[in-house]
């Protein structure tokens, strides 16, 4: 069948709150609203790189679910499946704007509502790429579907992908992210996690290699540890360990999105049949073309990705 359909990003839809200045959350006075959301922000940037990309996701039946709409209508992400929630508001997150990892608070609502219809057989089918979080895998009724069609999207011969995007706020039940972590990781997906995230899903630190044993030992082959100013390491089963230094900058404007950039371009360069080298290397460049914008991507992106 005709792959008609590049990669479905499933998860959280929902208003990032980014401080106008560099500053805590403490001392931020201003804010400004962005579309925001990890699987969101990716299915945002593979069309701006030209990817067909579908997100499944729920947002609330009020203007922030509106301005979600038109911004995802806006930037070429077909929303034909996804929801509008009749019970529960837009979800909402207010982020410092940082050179680092940013800080959050969360307000959880309507993302959480994600339904087995919104994810046919008739989308998995045409499609190449089946990505998620961490994030979106902490609340039901999204976890069950996500996991359900996952199986099945693995089945269909999808390539599967996750964003281990782990953080206590979200999920408090450690014990539990990592026993509905491992029923994902069965399907082998692409993995995606950072230093911090590591450390949050852990609870200490750990090295790279027990890091890389841990997933690989749950039945995944390929792990993408970004390290932040220091790089990015991969370990790959069939290919053994990379490693690229962080693209220089002069200046860093805002650290969110970051790692879905990097994301959106690992993913666009291995659907492209790459090699491994490449695909990291256009995910650093993706990563630091967004570290020099606020919220989204330029209009020119796919331009400077050549």
């Amino acid at each position: 069948m005709n792959k008609s359909v590049d990669i479905i990003c499933v998860g959280e839809v929902l208003i990032d709150f980014i401080g106008h200045e560099m500053a805590s959350l403490e001392k931020t006075k201003d804010f400004h609203r962005f579309l925001g959301g990890s699987p969101t922000n990716v299915a945002v940037n593979a069309a701006r790189l030209g990817l067909h990309s579908v997100l499944v996701a729920t947002s609330g039946s009020d203007g922030f679910g509106d301005y979600i709409h038109q911004k995802l209508q806006t930037n070429q992400v077909s929303t034909a499946y996804m929801r509008k929630s009749l019970s529960l508001p837009t979800s909402v997150i207010f982020v410092s704007r940082s050179a680092q990892t940013p800080e959050f608070i969360p307000f959880r609502e309507a993302d959480r509502e994600i339904l087995e219809d919104q994810l046919p057989d008739t989308l998995l089918e045409k499609a190449s790429i089946f990505h998620t979080t961490c994030f979106a895998l902490s609340k039901d009724p999204a976890r069950m579907t996500i996991l359900n069609r996952a199986h099945k999207a693995k089945s269909l011969g999808l390539q599967m992908s996750i964003d281990i995007n782990y953080s206590e706020k979200i999920w408090p039940n450690r014990y539990e992210a990592h026993q509905v972590l491992k029923d994902y990781l069965s399907t082998n997906p692409l993995v995606k996690v950072s230093e911090d995230d590591c450390l949050r899903l852990f609870g200490e630190v750990k090295t790279e290699t027990a890091i890389f044993d841990y997933f690989h030992q749950l039945g995944v082959s390929t792990i993408c540890l970004t390290k932040g100013k220091d790089g990015v390491v991969v370990s790959d089963l069939l290919h053994g360990i990379y490693s690229q230094a962080a693209i220089p900058l002069e200046e860093v404007k805002d650290s969110t999105g970051a790692g879905d950039a990097f994301w959106t371009g690992f993913l666009f360069a291995r659907l492209q049949n790459k090699s491994m080298e490449d695909a990291i290397a256009m995910a650093q460049k993706l990563a630091s073309i967004k570290l020099q914008n606020v919220g989204r991507l330029p209009d020119n992106t796919r331009s400077l990705m050549v």
